[in-house]
């Protein structure tokens, strides 16, 4: 009998004593973490740390790289200048609906001729033959007309073909259009970017 009574005794204040020890833990350990609910199952969410991975460019990878970038230089100087072009020829053809007189007309052309040799003669000179070219394709892009087209069409045929002659030295060709979707997609969206950069679109 005494031995089951002090059996008993021993149960009990085990018990009390695990009581205390998970009250204990329930206190002073319990952690909070974020959860999530995955197909009605409660699992912990943590975040784990960045890890950041590094390699070399490749050859090829650095080239184009380096054309990229190019380019992109070369659009964000000329842009303005094809941008003004457009203007300029809106301009003009609107003025040139309403003169009929041949001479009237080639008047108000070297006028007008003058007036964008004295803004851009400087600025102009000072491009590079990459940028001339990236420039031809941008006035296209604003336009709708090659540069072939447009010389053709305010100062002559011979002259056209003339200046066509000159780009074929350098390189270029006036007649060059402007695919946005096709071989100058990637030049598009670069002027995308610079149009919102200079605030012409949204």
């Amino acid at each position: 009998m005494k031995k089951y009574c002090f059996t008993c005794i021993v149960i009990v204040f085990l018990l009390l004593a695990a009581g205390h020890v998970s009250a204990q833990q329930g206190v002073n350990d319990t952690l909070v973490t974020g959860a999530i609910v995955y197909m009605g199952d409660t699992i912990e969410a943590k975040t784990l740390p960045f890890v950041s991975l590094f390699s070399r460019l490749t050859d090829a990878q650095r080239r184009a790289r380096a054309e990229w970038t190019r380019l992109r230089n070369a659009i964000y100087v000329t842009f303005p200048y094809a941008k003004r072009a457009g203007l300029v020829m809106n301009d003009v053809n609107a003025h040139l609906v309403g003169i009929t007189d041949k001479d009237k007309r080639k008047k108000y052309i070297n006028s007008r001729e003058k007036e964008l040799k004295r803004e851009f003669a400087d600025p102009l000179t000072n491009l590079s033959i990459y940028q001339g070219k990236v420039l031809m394709k941008l006035i296209n892009r604003e336009t709708g007309n090659n540069c072939y087209e447009i010389i053709k069409e305010y100062k002559g045929g011979f002259l056209a073909r003339f200046y066509q002659t000159v780009a074929f030295f350098f390189g270029t060709n006036l007649k060059q259009a402007y695919d946005k979707a096709g071989n100058d997609a990637e030049m598009e969206k670069i002027v995308q970017e610079v149009e919102r950069m200079y605030g012409y679109r949204s």
